[in-house]
């Protein structure tokens, strides 16, 4: 399925709870209110369902470094990885909400060496990754960079 066959603009969310509440919010004031949570800044990241062909979305916390915004597939330290990232690694354009932007971007996992560096950023921001960390041994959580399409970034040439 070609990503242009998506329907974007009506995603599958969260079921009810919290994390529903947080997308609900975000989207109804283009995130003047859940663009902040909890002090720290979260986006909105819409994949592909590698099952369902479908796009879902889901609320997570980010940091930005050169235009580029990295995210942790932590999954609160479960043993397996989180749903999003299980589709985005089989369907890597994927569109994000940050603030009251929307834009594709392009998702991949991060390098040994960007990984080292952007792990530090996010536990700076989120302490509790550090936990998260823990709790998931022996599994790894990815880290994500989120590349927007059609803005070069700093080793792209578009």
């Amino acid at each position: 399925m070609h990503a242009l066959d998506v329907d974007w603009d009506h995603p599958t969310d969260p079921r009810p709870g919290p994390r529903l509440d947080h997308v609900h919010a975000y989207v109804s004031t283009a995130g003047a209110d859940g663009h902040l949570w909890h002090g720290v800044p979260t986006l909105l990241l819409s994949t592909l369902d590698r099952a369902t062909g479908r796009a879902v979305r889901t609320p997570l916390i980010y940091c930005e470094d050169a235009g580029r915004h990295i995210v942790l597939a932590s999954a609160y330290g479960a043993p397996d990885h989180p749903r999003w990232y299980r589709n985005l690694t089989a369907h890597p354009e994927v569109r994000l909400q940050v603030g009251s932007a929307t834009f594709t971007a392009l998702a991949r996992t991060a390098t040994p060496q960007e990984r080292e560096v952007y792990w530090e950023m996010m536990t700076a921001l989120w302490p509790l990754f550090d936990d998260d960390r823990a709790a998931a041994r022996p599994r790894e959580i990815p880290l994500v960079i989120l590349d927007r399409v059609g803005r070069p970034g700093p080793d792209r040439q578009d």
